[in-house]
């Protein structure tokens, strides 16, 4: 019978809707009434929903890491042999001090390129003097002076391109003029810190070739630091940029530690479905080691505002609820939206008003009522 009126209504173009009338009750059902039986009453704690005062805390737990903007990995400026090594892990060093020493030919090669680009000016700087002379004698023409100039500034950008290279390879302005008075070239170009700082790492040993690529020496400024924890996304929300913060270190106990909130990231990260917090520390003693473990702490200023016990909450499929009396032993299960657990309380966002008395202590139990009649 049924499918010959679902053939009929196919027939006359009407759809049947029976999955949309079952959505539709499904959504007149949110609010079931449950009745408490005088045995589970008795058991059931009972009390009106009321404003309170409430502080917000989060303990994220987290690492320290090196402040990335104190960081600096050292390499060479130019492909040689490793001929001196005058730092080691540990030893505490000044931006532009005396790492190590490179040995390159290279080096040597390019300043020969130099000297001889800068023999080529002064040789064609004197064909330009004395085309200037032949030509005030009208034994030259003027273009075969343009001529000699041309030939000068070419010469002069390749002099130009030839100390740039220098430059890069790292010779200082005083090295590459020493090497243009002199004329004496010196394959040999130290590795220095360019911050100051502790020597962290250190990948060089003597008699080793060196590339422009490999990091030699890491050295970090470990008077400040930082703290990153993954904050769950559900309470993202809580965590400003600019904020104040604590730490609790382990390693530390009793150390009273505070710090700024420096960056909230921007997304979520998919596989832990946490933010990425970070906050900066001032570490002046060093006690702070980069990989300790650490909790990081924020507090939010106490608010006023409605909430509700966490034993009054139950949870059933993605959505929570409370039990709403509507009459001395009947109770309603009502949707609600609420905050994270704060201390045994949960501030209430919707579903809720100011005087409501709802089930504060046996909810669980009267939600088994419930589930039993419902199977019954």
């Amino acid at each position: 019978m049924k499918k010959v009126i679902l053939f009929t209504l196919l027939a006359l173009g009407v759809w049947p809707v029976f999955g949309q009338q079952e959505s539709q009750k499904a959504e007149t059902t949110a609010e079931i009434a449950v009745m408490a039986p005088p045995s589970l009453l008795q058991r059931l704690k009972i009390a009106p929903v009321a404003s309170a005062e409430i502080g917000e805390t989060l303990h994220l737990p987290g690492r320290v890491m090196l402040n990335e903007h104190r960081v600096a990995r050292v390499g060479p400026s130019v492909s040689g042999r490793v001929t001196d090594v005058t730092a080691f892990v540990g030893q505490n060093v000044r931006q532009g001090q005396h790492l190590g020493t490179i040995n390159s030919t290279e080096l040597s090669i390019a300043q020969a390129a130099y000297l001889k680009a800068k023999t080529q000016m002064n040789l064609r700087r004197l064909a330009v003097d004395r085309a200037r002379r032949l030509l005030e004698a009208d034994v030259i023409s003027r273009a075969e002076l343009h001529e000699r100039e041309s030939e000068l500034t070419e010469v002069e950008v390749e002099l130009r391109a030839s100390a740039d290279q220098l430059a890069v390879m790292g010779m200082s302005e005083e090295a590459i003029r020493r090497l243009s008075s002199s004329g004496q070239i010196d394959s040999v170009i130290p590795v220095t810190a360019t911050l100051s700082g502790t020597v962290i790492e250190r990948e060089i040993s003597i008699g080793q070739i060196a590339q422009p690529a490999d990091d030699l020496f890491t050295v970090a400024d470990l008077s400040e630091v930082w703290v990153v924890a993954e904050a769950p996304e559900q309470q993202a929300y809580l965590v400003e940029t600019g904020g104040n913060a604590e730490v609790q270190i382990p390693a530390l106990p009793g150390q009273k530690i505070t710090g700024t909130v420096i960056y909230v990231a921007d997304i979520v990260n998919p596989s832990t479905r946490t933010v990425t917090v970070r906050m900066e520390v001032k570490n002046p003693e060093r006690k702070i080691k980069p990989e300790m473990l650490a909790t990081m702490v924020i507090h939010r200023p106490r608010i006023t505002s409605l909430n509700i016990p966490s034993k009054a909450v139950v949870r059933t499929g993605d959505r929570d609820y409370v039990f709403v009396q509507d009459s001395e032993n009947q109770f309603i299960l009502t949707p609600v939206s609420l905050g994270p657990d704060l201390g045994g309380l949960r501030r209430v966002i919707a579903g809720l008003t100011e005087g409501q008395r709802i089930v504060v202590d046996g909810a669980f139990h009267l939600n088994n009522e419930r589930i039993r009649k419902e199977l019954e």
